[in-house]
């Protein structure tokens, strides 16, 4: 007989093993489908909602920023007044210019639209047809089959598109020979206009006609809000704009936009936005791993003697450890392919029902289809897989570190005694360190990566925790048997104990801090809405006719009442005095979003009229005092004491020395993101001889009907309507109203925080159910002697509970501690580094308590249930499987 050759038969013996651990993994991902698709529905969940917020989010950014691609058009440079409009002799002059290959006058304004009885938003270009099409070519105005080919420039035409005519209840394409209309007003009467074809911009309703119409029809004459350049080839951008603005005579007021800054002001609006929205979906990805670690460990439990015998026959450590992390890997991918195939219908069903705006408010009126990134699907895929090899890291380490003789005779792992507390305050250190660092491009990156060095820190520091705690607990009931045996194997076992709480302590901890911010956010909003509200009525100026409506925001600026109007209000029977503000949207940065001017009375002193953060500075002869919202002093630098000089240009007025603004104070505000800016309101008439106002504030005498006072508002309204041209639709709400929908907005919007932590405390609990449950099923000798001993099977079931008791509490203890720690990185770092304000602090400790107690209580019955099954009558048996 010829001998085989030595590594024929170590390669044979290799493809036995592998086909061995192959038909092993494979019986059991398929014996126990229930179990493991729990792992996988936790990474699937995960995966789902990163990447529908994902696919939503950018969907609704691309379509937004086209749409503004399609009005804006491609110029070299955008010549723009930092608020309202500017004289259209500034186009003569550019036109003329030698560097300048192209100038396109562009006139542009919020109008209103009838549509039946409504009145809605509508928007309104005035264009030049000639210089446009190599520029915009999207708002070219396109004539219908009823209109002449040169009807673009005959006045009385307006060209609409797909937008303005769905919401109009116009067809898509007019019937032949049948005339259609359209009634438009911006300020003044309604003009009836001929609708003679279509553009195709996109994006929300938009009506397009020539420029010296528009000029004409709407009382604009003379005036131009921007003007598109090309340029000369080989034309230095920075020189041209910084020769124009050293030319004597070039106005005040007016910047330079590049070709991509519409675009990054989009992107810049919702940005912190859609990040902290996509880091909250990630909670559930991040709970999700501690799911599969949890399912893993059971698994790794229940097979500990096979793996002992594996090992026998020849299964090295460091194959046990792969085959584990192969079951993980598994896991991973059908839990991440199922999680994208679920995250993208999720997101085409919101895009189809809810749009792109997902409750932020930054892009309504926008309509995205589904853009499917192939990137975006890797990345959340890979995110999906490498939770779920994470999570199997634990076990398969497990796995590979059994003792097979130990193991094979039924006795278990030794104890694993915790030694990592150098680590833990390492990382806790590195929390610190990272939490008082800036943001990146106005994300809190350090912040969130402080977060996660936090959670790791503290769930390693849990062994010490358990010893700090239960060495002088121990004590107490040495003389009681069953609390004494829970108590010491929790004692003893540290290291198991801390593997099995890890789950709730990561849970927990981030249950608190979400429902510590929520809290806070809510309190702080509650008090803010106290100072900025403190008359009875509030009546506001509106283009759209109906309360509530998104377009009255947007058209702010020229729905105002006239003073006489205001006047009437304040005579009116109950009413004892009035109050008046005025608002203006100013682009003080080309790549920033639009910050707002707020003209009121500050009689009374600033100190009752704005929460102000800190004391209120006086203001030095002969300069104008400015109060800044939160987002000014990051975004700007307006910082208390100093001078504010880009409001300059944006209130100088023709003939005039510009004013000096000198900040005197800064104010709490949670209605804009990017910035407000306060002033005296006879200041800004001074400055701006503008009268009109945009909001009246009605405070009424003492025992005066409020709804009286609504029905006569509306009366004179209607009466004034027609016969002032500066008085439009008005919005009435009580400060009751306005409280209520505020805050029921704000309920709504954190709704999803509620719902998440939910599933991370459920996740938690279902890690520490297998946790014993693995346990529990390598202990059946223990409970077998247990037994011999004389234990009752209600006895050992005590003894359980009480370890899913005292490993429960104490891992409460440590995600109550985390997640206050979190929750002053989240309020006090990630907040004002997102959206730029801050807020008070705010520990709801009653509901936390309760919050800690029911987990106390859900780990205790956990335990228990786990432990039935290992305290049965063949426990006793076990015993004798070693003799």
């Amino acid at each position: 007989m010829v001998p085989r050759p030595r590594n024929s038969a170590r390669a044979s013996h290799n493809d036995g093993m592998r086909a061995l651990l192959t038909t092993f993994s494979w019986q059991e991902l398929r014996h126990h489908p229930w179990r493991n698709a729990a792992a996988v529905l936790a990474v699937m969940l995960g995966v789902a909602l990163a990447f529908s917020v994902q696919l939503i989010n950018a969907s609704a950014l691309d379509e937004f920023s086209s749409a503004v691609r399609s009005v804006n058009g491609q110029p070299d440079l955008e010549v723009r007044a930092v608020q309202g409009s500017f004289d259209e002799a500034v186009f003569a002059r550019l036109a003329q210019h030698p560097q300048v290959a192209l100038a396109s006058p562009v006139l542009e304004f919020q109008g209103l639209a009838l549509a039946g009885e409504r009145q809605l938003p509508m928007r309104v270009i005035g264009i030049d047809a000639l210089a446009l099409p190599t520029i915009a070519p999207a708002l070219m105005p396109q004539p219908g089959k009823n209109a002449t080919r040169f009807a673009m420039l005959a006045p009385g035409h307006v060209f609409l598109n797909a937008a303005a005519r769905n919401v109009l209840g116009l067809p898509a394409e007019a019937a032949q020979g049948r005339v259609e209309t359209v009634q438009l007003r911006s300020g003044g009467a309604w003009r009836r206009l001929e609708v003679a074809g279509h553009v195709a911009a996109g994006g929300a309703a938009l009506a397009v006609l020539d420029i010296a119409a528009a000029q004409d029809l709407f009382d604009k004459l003379g005036q131009l809000s921007r003007i598109d350049l090309r340029l000369a080839p080989g034309t230095d951008r920075a020189a041209f704009i910084a020769s124009l603005q050293r030319s004597p005579g070039w106005p005040a007021g007016l910047q330079f936009a590049e070709p991509g800054d519409a675009a990054e002001r989009v992107s810049n609006l919702s940005r912190a936005y859609r990040v902290n929205l996509t880091v909250l979906a990630l909670v559930a990805l991040f709970t999700g791993a501690f799911l599969v670690f949890s399912v893993l460990a059971l698994s790794v439990a229940k097979r500990a003697q096979q793996f002992a015998l594996l090992g026998v026959l020849g299964l090295t450590p460091r194959e046990r450890l792969r085959l584990v992390l192969i079951e993980s890997l598994v896991l991973g991918l059908i839990g991440s392919g199922a999680g994208l195939a679920l995250g993208t219908a999720l997101a085409a069903f919101a895009l189809r029902v809810l749009g792109g705006d997902l409750g932020g408010g930054y892009f309504e009126g926008v309509a995205p289809t589904l853009h499917w990134s192939t990137g975006s699907a890797l990345l959340y895929g890979g995110l999906g897989v490498l939770a779920a090899l994470v999570g199997g890291w634990w076990p398969a380490r497990a796995a590979q570190a059994l003792p097979e003789a130990q193991t094979l005779k039924g006795l278990g792992a030794a104890p694993v005694q915790g030694h990592s507390h150098w680590l833990a305050l390492g990382l806790i250190a590195a929390s610190a360190a990272l939490a008082n660092m800036p943001a990146v491009g106005g994300i809190p990156i350090a912040a969130y990566l402080s977060v996660g060095c936090l959670l790791v820190g503290g769930i390693t520091a849990l062994p010490w925790l358990i010893a700090l705690l239960y060495d002088r607990v121990a004590p107490v009931f040495a003389q009681r048997v069953l609390p004494m045996l829970a108590i010491e194997r929790a004692r003893r076992m540290r290291g198991t104990a801390a593997v099995a709480v890890s789950g709730v302590v990561a849970s927990l901890s981030l249950a608190v801090a979400l429902t510590v911010m929520v809290a806070s956010f809510r309190d702080s909003v509650t008090h803010w809405l106290d100072v900025v509200l403190p008359a009875d009525l509030y009546v506001r100026a509106t283009s759209s006719g109906r309360s509530g409506n998104s377009g009255t925001q947007s058209s702010s600026d020229t729905a105002t009442f006239a003073p006489a109007f205001v006047q009437a209000l304040a005579r009116l029977p109950g009413v004892e005095r009035v109050g008046t503000l005025r608002t203006r949207s100013l682009q003080l940065d080309p790549a920033q979003p639009a910050v707002t001017l707020i003209a009121r009375s500050l009689e009374g002193g600033a100190s009752q009229a704005l929460p102000l953060v800190g004391p209120a500075l006086p203001v030095p002869a002969g300069q104008v005092g400015i109060y800044v919202s939160e987002p000014m002093v990051e975004l700007y630098g307006a910082k208390p004491g100093s001078l504010f000089a880009p409001l300059s240009p944006a209130l100088a007025t023709a003939g005039s020395d510009p004013a000096a603004f000198f900040v005197a104070g800064v104010w709490r505000d949670y209605a804009r993101q990017f910035g407000a800016i306060t002033m005296d309101a006879r200041d800004f008439e001074r400055l701006t001889g503008e009268r009109n106002v945009s909001d009246v504030s009605l405070w009424l005498a003492p025992g005066t009907s409020e709804g009286a006072v609504q029905a006569a508002v509306r009366e004179l309204a209607a009466r004034r309507d027609g016969s002032d041209s500066t008085t439009t639709n008005v919005e009435i709400s009580s400060v009751g109203q306005i409280r209520a929908t505020s805050l029921r907005i704000f309920d709504r919007s954190f709704a999803v925080t509620y719902w998440l932590q939910a599933v991370a405390i459920a996740i938690g609990l279902f890690g520490i159910a297998a946790s014993f449950s693995a346990q529990v099923l390598a202990r059946r000798k223990e409970f077998g002697l247990l037994a011999h001993l004389g234990f009752t099977r209600r006895q050992v079931l005590a003894v359980v509970a009480g370890e899913g008791a005292a490993w429960t509490a104490i891992g409460a203890v440590a995600g109550l501690l985390l997640g206050l720690a979190v929750s002053v990185v989240l309020v006090k770092v990630v907040n004002p580094q997102s959206f730029h304000w801050t807020m008070d602090l705010l520990v709801p400790w009653g509901r936390l308590l309760v919050l800690c107690a029911a987990v106390v209580a859900a780990g205790t019955v956990t335990a228990w249930l786990a432990g039935r099954s290992a305290a049965g009558r063949d426990v006793v048996l076990a015993v004798k499987e070693d003799w």
